[in-house]
């Protein structure tokens, strides 16, 4: 299927924050509940005005997905639960490689479908860090694109 990909306003910046958190539920088991509140506030108020957002909307025009571009490194990509496996994570992707000239992206090595995602849209990775970018024991992945 073909996604249409728009921009996201600072208007819907609440909706993007509630997608993010159903999506982190869903695939991210490894964090704790204060991890979850601690990054919800942030993201809201600091991440999102940081970064490059598209998205995927619903006829109705409910944001289904989103992803986050600065500098070259996707930021952030999540698709609703409810919406995973129909293409809009890939859709969004090869959007960010294309018009926003992606080649890094960051995975939590403990989240193994994400790994497995870029892996299969042709990133590899590069390097390992044992702590996140605020120094929680999740370690991470830094994957650049090869093909």
């Amino acid at each position: 299927m073909k996604y249409k990909i728009t921009e996201i306003t600072p208007s819907e910046y609440q909706e993007v924050v509630e997608l993010w958190e159903a999506s982190v539920r869903a695939t991210h088991d490894f964090l704790q509940e204060e991890d979850i509140m601690f990054f919800k506030p942030l993201i809201l108020n600091e991440y999102l005005k940081a970064v490059e957002l598209s998205c995927v909307r619903a006829d109705s025009g409910k944001i289904l997905g989103f992803s986050g571009v600065a500098e070259g490194n996707l930021e952030m990509l999540f698709v609703h639960p409810d919406q995973a496996g129909k293409g809009i994570g890939k859709a969004l992707l090869s959007n960010s490689i294309s018009t926003q000239h992606v080649t890094k992206v960051d995975v939590n090595e403990q989240n193994p479908k994400s790994l497995e995602f870029y892996l299969k849209n042709g990133f590899e990775i590069i390097s390992r860090s044992e702590l996140d970018a605020i120094g929680k024991p999740y370690p991470i992945l830094h994957m650049e694109l090869v093909k």
